[in-house]
């Protein structure tokens, strides 16, 4: 068989339903619009994500017999409440830490050159002088490019303001828009596609459940995680608990890669400051159960409902789009490939391969 009838023949096969045409298309143009518009519409896409989190209580409260109007009102000022307190007290602390931090990198940086020297003269055969002085010129250009970039950042930070209230003002009308209007719009997409839509039917409704399902479970998951972090670490007496709090809070939504880099800063503050004895080890011990309770009682419970991916496509997911969208892509690479996975097992083909099927529900 020649080329020619090999590419015919695929076409045919996994093109001839005219809806798998629109559908590609369709594909094809959002990920296009995502890439080439993502920065202007990030306002958008970070009310869409608000509002996925908060339709799950707004139709809770209907549920319970409140109207759909009433309902989205109070789950609404709600959220203005948590935005408010985000921007005006956490924020600011958070700030603060980071500054005082920036500040204390020095001590830090030198107490770190003196227990190098220690240990080299404890093991004089293991660590030699030469190892210790390219260690310490790596720290040291690494804390001169933190430090030149937390200057870039406070002399930006003028400028970044008006992006800021940019945010915090089109951000909450846009997000009470899409709860209050939610039919309306849904039914305004619908017009747009061709009648026949049963393949895109079927994506869309397992996948509006998936990462209704996700970006809610992250979202709890981030909060009990950074707040046990947080009552942790104060608990302790460790210097800069909120920050940290919020980097191991946050680090959850890069799957296995995410808590190995919060172990870092939580390990070389907790070490700077309690030094190398039992006090850190208990620091040190804490993070690991919280990290292990975490991985194996949290996230089965939030996302028992979510579609099994392998380990390896998790992370490959999370490279590729994060890549190419950077923090919304490390956050939706699961829902993208979960939507990849069911695009592979629900398109049209010609001829049915039983290696492709998914495997049957359980009973």
């Amino acid at each position: 068989m020649t080329m020619k009838g090999l590419f015919k023949g695929w076409m045919e096969r996994y093109f001839s339903d005219e809806e798998a045409v629109v559908l590609l298309i369709v594909l094809v143009l959002g990920f296009a619009a995502v890439i080439c518009l993502g920065q202007m519409l990030a306002p958008f896409f970070t009310a869409l994500v608000l509002a996925f989190l908060l339709e799950g209580v707004v139709a809770w409260l209907e549920r319970r017999g409140l109207p759909r109007l009433l309902s989205v009102l109070v789950v609404f000022l709600i959220f203005l409440g948590a935005l408010l307190a985000l921007a005006l007290v956490i924020m600011p602390l958070v700030w603060n830490q980071m500054v005082e931090l920036v500040q204390e990198a020095p001590r830090m940086f030198a107490s770190g050159q003196a227990w190098l020297d220690t240990l080299q003269s404890h093991y004089p055969t293991l660590i030699t002088p030469d190892q210790v002085e390219r260690w310490i010129a790596t720290a040291g250009r690494e804390a001169t490019q933190l430090g030149q970039r937390a200057l870039t950042l406070s002399l930006a930070s003028l400028g970044n303001l008006l992006g800021v209230i940019v945010y915090l003002v089109l951000v909450p009308i846009l997000v009470f828009f899409l709860l209050k209007d939610r039919e309306r719009l849904t039914l305004f997409l619908l017009s747009l596609l061709p009648k026949k839509r049963v393949l895109m039917t079927r994506i869309w409704h397992e996948m509006d459940d998936q990462i209704a399902n996700y970006i809610r479970g992250k979202a709890i998951e981030i909060l009990i995680v950074g707040v046990v972090a947080f009552i942790t670490f104060w608990t302790f007496g460790l210097p800069y608990s909120t920050l940290l709090a919020l980097i191991v809070g946050l680090s959850v939504l890069v799957p296995y890669i995410g808590a190995a880099v919060a172990t870092l800063p939580v390990a070389a503050v907790a070490g700077f400051h309690f030094g190398i004895g039992d006090q850190l080890a208990y620091v040190l011990l804490a993070y690991a159960v919280i990290q292990a309770l975490d991985g194996n009682v949290l996230v089965p419970i939030l996302f028992s409902e979510a579609v099994n991916l392998h380990p390896v496509s998790i992370i490959l997911a999370v490279l590729f789009f994060g890549g190419i969208w950077g923090f919304w892509g490390v956050f939706f690479a699961i829902p993208l490939a979960t939507l990849i996975k069911a695009l592979v097992y629900a398109w049209p083909r010609g001829v049915r391969d039983p290696g492709l099927r998914p495997p049957p529900a359980e009973q």
